[in-house]
C-alpha cells in the first residue's frame, strides 16, 4: 500500500492576490532570504518521483544539487475524475509532472470551450504561467484517478527559471550566429533556447543510426561529427559499408530532415572527438521551428547533390532522409 503525503490544501474558491504583474528578475533574487522549501518522502516516494521526472525535459539542464532541490520540494497529489487540475486565466501557483493517469487539455476560443489535447499517464504542465508570469493558457481536467507531482511557484522561479536564465547568457550569443535561425524573431530565438538541452558524446559514439525513427534535432555545439550513410559495395553484394558523406562542426545542424519529411533516419551520425550538442525533441522543434522549414528544406536538394556525387547516383532523400 502506498504511503501518499498529504498535499497542501488549497481553497478553490478563494483566489489569491494576482500575481501576473510582480516583477522577477532571476540575477536579483536572493536565495538566501527565505529557507529552500523540503517535504518528507518514504524512499518508495522518492523512487515514483525519480522516475516520473526523468524524462522531463525542463529538469535536463539542472545540475545535480538542483534537482535533489526539486525533488525536495515536490508534493505528490491524487485526482479523480472530473477534477479540474488547473483553470484558463487562473494564476499560476504549481508546476504538475504526471505520474500516472489521463488529462484533457481545453482551451476557450471566442466564448467556446474546445479540447486541444491529452496527456496519456506522462507528462508535465502548467511551466508558461510560472515562467512568463502570466495567467493560465488552458484548462486541464483528469479523466481517470491519477497521482500528480507538484512543485510550487516559489521553487520553480527560483531554480527552473533561474537556471533557464543562466543558459539563455550561455546560449544567447551561439543561437544569434546560426544561419538556421535567422528568420526567428528574438522572442522566437529564446524560446528555441528555453527547451535546448546540452548532450556530451565521446569520441566514436553513435549519436544517431541509420533506420531509426527521428525523435530529436541537433546543433553542433563544440566539436565535430561524421555523418554517414550506408551502401552495397556491389549490385549483387548483399554487405554494406558506411560512407562518410558530411561532417558537421560548431554551428552547423543534422538531423532535421527526417523531422521534416517524417521519414526513419536515412544517415547516421558519429562523434569525432569529444563533442557536445544542442538538443530539440520533436514536439518543441515542430511547434517552435516553423518558419525555418523553408530553408530545411532547401537543404535537402543541396544533400541530393552530395549523393549523386558520392555514389554517382541520385537517392531519393525526400523517401529516405537524414
Amino acid at each position: 500500500m502506498r504511503n501518499t503525503l498529504t498535499a497542501p490544501i488549497i481553497n478553490r474558491f478563494i483566489r489569491r492576490a494576482s500575481v501576473c504583474a510582480e516583477a522577477f528578475n532571476p540575477d536579483e533574487d536572493d536565495e538566501d532570504k527565505e529557507p529552500l522549501v523540503t517535504r518528507p518522502k518514504t524512499d518508495e516516494q522518492r523512487q515514483r518521483l525519480q522516475e516520473a521526472c526523468r524524462d522531463i525535459l525542463l529538469f535536463k539542464n539542472l545540475e545535480p544539487e538542483e534537482m535533489s532541490q526539486v525533488l525536495d520540494a515536490m508534493f505528490e497529489k491524487s485526482c479523480t475524475i472530473g477534477e479540474h487540475i488547473i483553470d484558463q486565466d487562473d494564476d499560476g501557483d504549481n508546476f504538475y509532472v504526471i505520474e500516472r493517469g489521463t488529462f484533457d487539455i481545453f482551451m476557450r476560443v471566442d466564448g467556446t470551450e474546445k479540447m486541444v489535447g491529452c496527456y496519456d499517464n506522462k507528462g508535465s504542465f502548467g511551466e508558461l504561467a510560472l515562467m512568463y508570469n502570466t495567467t493560465r493558457a488552458a484548462t486541464i481536467t483528469a479523466t481517470s484517478p491519477g497521482a500528480l507531482w507538484c512543485l510550487d511557484r516559489l521553487t520553480f522561479r527560483r531554480i527552473i527559471v533561474k537556471n533557464n536564465a543562466k543558459k539563455r547568457r550561455l546560449y544567447e550569443a551561439f543561437i544569434e550566429t546560426l544561419p538556421l535561425l535567422t528568420s526567428l524573431e528574438l522572442s522566437e530565438r529564446m524560446k528555441v533556447v528555453d527547451v535546448l538541452s546540452s548532450k556530451a558524446y565521446s569520441d566514436g559514439q553513435q549519436i544517431i543510426a541509420q533506420g531509426d525513427l527521428a525523435d530529436c534535432f541537433y546543433i553542433v555545439e563544440s566539436g565535430q561529427v561524421r555523418i554517414t550513410m550506408k551502401r552495397s559495395r556491389t549490385k549483387k553484394d548483399q554487405e554494406e559499408e558506411e560512407v562518410d558523406i558530411a561532417t558537421c562542426s560548431r554551428g552547423q545542424h543534422f538531423g532535421e530532415l527526417a523531422l521534416v519529411t517524417n521519414k526513419s533516419r536515412a544517415a547516421s551520425a558519429y562523434a569525432v572527438g569529444s563533442v557536445k550538442c544542442l538538443v530539440m525533441d520533436v514536439q518543441a522543434f515542430e511547434r517552435l521551428l516553423g518558419p525555418c522549414m523553408d530553408i530545411m528544406k532547401r537543404n535537402i536538394a543541396n544533400y541530393e547533390e552530395q549523393l549523386v556525387a558520392l555514389f554517382g547516383s541520385g537517392t531519393d532523400i525526400e523517401e529516405q532522409n537524414a
